[in-house]
C-alpha cells in the first residue's frame, strides 16, 4: 500500500510482515485464485478496521482473487493470504474457494481471474 498522493511511491505505508505478526502463511490453505468478497458491516465497525483491512474491504466490493489483492495492495502474496484468512475468521470477508470436478479447474472461475488480471 503506497501513498495515494503519489509521494513516497518507493516507500510502503507499513512493513508488510509487521501487519501479520511475522506470519507468511495463513492458518489454512488459501489458493491464490480464491475469490474474495467483502461482507456488509456497520459504519461504526468499519471505523475499527486497520488501514489494510479497510483497503481489502473496499477492493472486495466486487469479487477479487487473493492474487489481485496482493498486486493491488503491493504486498507479497503470503501477506495478502494471511490478511484475507484473518479477515475471513473475523467474518469480514467471504471466501469463494474454487471447486474442482474430476480434477479439472472451473473454466468460468479461470476466465474471471484472467479477466481481473488483464484489468491490472
Amino acid at each position: 500500500m503506497y501513498g495515494a498522493d503519489g509521494a513516497g511511491d518507493d516507500e510502503p505505508l507499513f512493513r508488510p510482515y509487521a501487519v501479520t505478526g511475522g506470519r507468511s502463511e495463513p492458518r489454512y490453505h488459501l489458493a491464490m485464485e480464491t475469490l474474495i468478497s467483502s461482507m456488509s458491516i456497520p459504519d461504526d465497525e468499519m471505523a475499527l478496521l486497520t488501514p489494510e483491512q479497510e483497503a481489502i474491504m473496499q477492493l472486495c466490493r466486487s469479487f477479487r482473487s487473493v492474487a489481485e489483492i496482493s498486486a493491488l495492495l503491493r504486498v507479497p502474496l503470503g501477506v495478502a493470504r494471511v490478511l484475507v484468512a484473518d479477515m475471513s475468521d473475523e467474518g469480514l470477508v467471504r471466501l469463494h474457494q474454487p471447486r474442482l470436478s474430476q480434477g479439472q479447474p472451473d473454466l468460468n472461475m479461470l476466465e474471471r481471474v484472467l479477466s481481473g488480471l488483464r484489468r491490472l
